[in-house]
């Protein structure tokens, strides 16, 4: 019998003013194992397992029913294991993986008749926006813009070998759909000029390491000032690793985990900073010391 494995990277998405448009791929891992069976079984491990749908309700199942009907073929009968490093809704992209594993591994099984953009443009459909699938599946920093066809263009940015990465995760969660409820649905001409410029600045910065540029661009007025209320101590926790020698403190996708940008040598102590900064007020949260994962969704088979 064979098995597939396929491993789907972490993302950390609306990167400071990249609101829908701007994620990273990060160096923690869902696993996926798929293969073709005599009936639907689906089997779960690690982190948050005991919330993992049974049955055709389960997203990655969902993501392989998306790949049957594009191809116009039925879905044969599969087993698929799960195996979770990424916390659910945390702002991690846990939804992004379950889509992309499912449409890559549902791919395999069919013997790989689509490509990889191919089955991109399914998993977009599929979430709706592709700031969390498009560095799942690709890897690295992408900033994403639609084209005039109607599709997208993806633009790999070079993430300078100065910059760490660390992620805050505190133990609440913080659903998608309640981050974007506090969101206005119209923004000020002076607003949208504000994110179009720090973007571009925090691209450059990104892909030269320069500090100012970094600092500058992390700005945002179109989601974070929203969303901050949501978060318990989002302002300790930027405070802290800021003066740890952060460049800036960013919400990681919907939240509620916080994203910083720092030195690589800082790195350590920024983190410990976030830490105590959360649990000065009475919350506990994990850190990690990530890197960019370069290479996206990968698989083999046994």
């Amino acid at each position: 019998m064979t098995i597939f494995e396929v491993s789907v990277p972490a993302t950390t998405a609306n990167i400071g003013p990249g609101f829908d448009c701007l994620g990273a791929a990060l160096s923690l891992y869902n696993q996926f194992e798929f293969s073709l069976a005599d009936r639907l079984t689906i089997t779960a491990s690690g982190e948050g397992a005991d919330k993992v749908e049974r049955d055709e309700t389960n997203l990655v199942y969902q993501a392989i029913a998306k790949f049957y009907q594009h191809i116009d073929r039925p879905i044969p009968p599969i087993a698929f294991h799960t195996d979770t490093k990424i916390p659910l809704s945390r702002g991690l992209g846990s939804s992004a993986t379950a889509i992309v594993g499912g449409i890559v591994g549902a791919n395999l099984l069919a013997g790989s008749p689509l490509d990889r953009l191919e089955l991109l443009d399914l998993a977009i459909a599929m979430e709706g926006h592709p700031d969390n699938v498009a560095p799942a599946m690709l890897g690295g920093c992408q900033l994403m813009a639609s084209n005039q066809a109607g599709g997208w263009e993806y633009c790999d940015l070079h993430w300078h070998e100065s910059i760490g990465l660390v992620v805050a995760i505190p133990d609440f969660e913080l659903s998608t759909s309640k981050a974007r409820e506090v969101l206005p649905k119209q923004f000020s001409m002076k607003d949208a000029v504000f994110n179009a410029s720090h973007l571009a600045l925090l691209s450059h910065g990104i892909q030269t390491g320069n500090v100012n540029w970094l600092k500058a661009g992390l700005q945002d007025r179109l989601h974070q000032n929203y969303r901050q209320s949501l978060i318990i101590g989002m302002a300790e926790v930027q405070a802290a690793a800021i003066a740890a020698g952060a460049y800036g403190v960013v919400i990681s996708g919907a939240g509620p985990t916080l994203l910083s940008l720092a030195p690589m040598g800082t790195i350590e102590a920024v983190a410990q900073a976030m830490s105590q900064a959360w649990q000065a007020i009475g919350v506990h949260a994990v850190t990690k010391c990530l890197a960019i994962a370069k290479d996206g969704t990968t698989f083999k088979t046994r």
